[in-house]
């Protein structure tokens, strides 16, 4: 069977890295949407092989799609993805998903209704070669028991060009906090690495400090979550400095009873060019390992379960965990 997809929404660049990973996959692309005439031509010069639906309702009511994938403005991807799901379509969004605890509620209760996937691509695991050989590399047991994570999710706000930033940016109602926003990313990256299916958050704290003519807006992060014998910290942040090469420093760093992994995902501060490193420490002895050509299984995994409804993928318990740990985490850092 043949998966035939639809994009809508392209207020965030993650889409094409969604649409990428579902056309390498093997699933056709057939309508896409939005709103602005930029980002269409954008969309279409990298994908010619879709077209441009009339209306958002046209792909909702077009009986060939099977998914619909999306990275509209935050809080406008849980209703999408409620419209899809009662159309009879699966629905893979960008993360966040959700913006507040009323949007995820409806969500689940439509999803149980519905019996349709509400997935989240949080692309900082499953699109980046070196946490998936990380993931590897823990579920064989390389460095023993996972008892810590610590995930860095440093951003730039402006860029080199200094371009501006759409205006939901800086509305924390649309995008939900910093916490909610790229947090989730290493919440998603705990709960794998540690194994572990839910999670209390132990504090939180949020702050803006340096863009502070945007007052809904938050540039500073961190929490810490606990489960069992495993603990995560997280430190999420707006002050990627204009002198680095890339956008963010992302860092992953996995601790075991028998040995540790760093990733560094993006840069290799004044060590080996490009991204996907990983190193390893055990009783072996230490090892670097070039994951730049590492393979990326998200994409088949995904296509497989939507024929067979099973989840190898990503399931939707975790989809939803992940998602309410960020907003409470969220609510706790705002007090």
């Amino acid at each position: 069977m043949s998966i035939r997809f639809a994009a809508i929404g392209f207020d965030h660049p993650h889409i094409f890295g969604q649409v990428k990973c579902l056309v390498n996959a093997g699933a056709e692309l057939v309508l896409y949407w939005d709103s602005d005439p930029v980002q269409i031509a954008k969309f279409r010069q990298m994908f010619p092989q879709g077209r441009l639906a009339e209306s958002i309702e046209e792909i909702l009511e077009d009986e060939r799609i099977d998914i619909v994938t999306s990275a509209s403005i935050p809080d406008e991807r849980a209703p999408l993805g409620i419209r899809v799901m009662q159309h009879g379509k699966d629905y893979l969004s960008d993360k966040p998903a959700f913006a507040s605890f009323v949007q995820i509620a409806e969500v689940k209760r439509v999803q149980a209704e519905t019996r349709r996937k509400f997935l989240v691509m949080f692309s900082e695991r499953l699109s980046n070669p070196a946490t998936v050989k990380a993931g590897e590399l823990v579920k064989a047991g390389t460095i023993g028991q996972v008892v810590q994570t610590v995930g860095f999710g440093p951003h730039r706000l402006f860029g080199h060009e200094k371009r501006a930033r759409p205006e939901w940016t800086f509305h924390k109602q649309r995008y939900g906090g910093i916490i909610n926003d790229i947090g989730s990313h290493q919440i998603d990256q705990f709960l794998f690495f540690a194994g572990v299916k839910s999670a209390e958050i132990v504090t939180a704290r949020t702050a803006n400090v340096k863009f502070t003519e945007y007052p809904e807006f938050e540039d500073f992060g961190e929490l810490l979550l606990r489960s069992g014998n495993a603990s995560g910290f997280i430190r999420v942040d707006w002050y990627t400095p204009d002198g680095l090469p890339t956008w963010g420093d992302v860092r992953l760093l996995i601790l075991g009873t028998e040995g540790y992994i760093e990733v560094r995902k993006n840069i290799d501060l004044n060590g080996k060019s490009g991204g996907n490193h990983l190193f390893l420490a055990d009783s072996n002895g230490v090892q670097y390992i070039d994951c730049v050509d590492h393979p990326l299984p998200f994409g088949v995994q995904l296509l497989n379960d939507l024929v067979t409804r099973e989840e190898t993928a990503i399931t939707q318990a975790h989809t939803f965990t992940v998602s309410e740990l960020a907003l409470q985490a969220q609510a706790m850092a705002n007090g």
